[in-house]
């Protein structure tokens, strides 16, 4: 079994695709609304994933992120 770390890109060349649609669910949308709709889909997300300590440690990876 490999053991997946934090940060792998299992997309691949779909990331692009996916980033594309990413963009495109917001456009036309305030910076508010923005906000929300980035909140649901990590809501929905976290709820696909349905394990409360991957969520954590995800959490604290993306949060490593914007502490420079």
């Amino acid at each position: 079994m490999t053991t997946q770390t934090f940060g792998d890109d299992r997309l691949g060349t779909e990331g692009d695709n996916v980033y594309a649609a990413l963009m495109r669910i917001h456009e036309g949308l305030s910076e508010t609304e923005s906000h929300a709709l980035n909140a649901r889909l990590v809501l929905l997300m976290a709820n696909e994933i349905g394990d409360g300590a991957r969520l954590a440690a995800l959490f604290e990876t993306a949060r490593s992120f914007s502490d420079g």
